[in-house]
């Protein structure tokens, strides 16, 4: 087993792609086969897979988030951080704070337009904290050619 810590810095509501650092976790673990844990260790913001190649997909569910947990809702009565405080938390309650990718051949197996993101859902930046946890068998064989 292999643990890292990453403290990604949010600059304020939004998505960060973490594919590449996660990546990089497992790629310092050496494992072939097994799985990688990413947590995430705030109630403001969660972790989502979504399209990395189309950035309006996730401008699409940025709005589509905010009908569901709008920023001042007179019904809030947990403001304590200003407006986006209590919408923040109902974001990250509807989303996911941890999740389990596969790893094959050293790799996370995504799929081909898969990407891992922080989203963000305070508006002001926040220095955030993630244990990515990666278990599996290993080492992983790296391919030699053949003379």
């Amino acid at each position: 087993m292999h643990r890292e810590a990453l403290r990604p810095k949010a600059m304020g509501r939004g998505f960060q792609e973490l594919t590449a650092a996660t990546q990089a976790v497992v790629d310092r673990a050496g494992i072939a086969e097994g799985l990688c844990h990413v947590f995430l260790h705030h109630t403001s913001a969660s972790l989502v897979f979504s399209e990395n190649a189309d950035p309006s997909v996730r401008a699409d569910l940025e709005t589509m988030l905010q009908a569901l947990a709008p920023d001042g809702d007179r019904r809030y009565t947990h403001d304590d951080e200003g407006p986006d405080d209590m919408a923040a938390h109902l974001r990250a309650v509807l989303t996911l704070t941890e999740v389990m990718i596969p790893v094959v051949q050293g790799r996370l197996d995504l799929g081909t337009w898969q990407g891992l993101y922080l989203w963000e859902h305070r508006h002001r930046p926040h220095q955030r904290r993630l244990t990515v946890t990666v278990m599996g068998e290993g080492p992983r064989r790296v391919e030699r050619s053949h003379r």
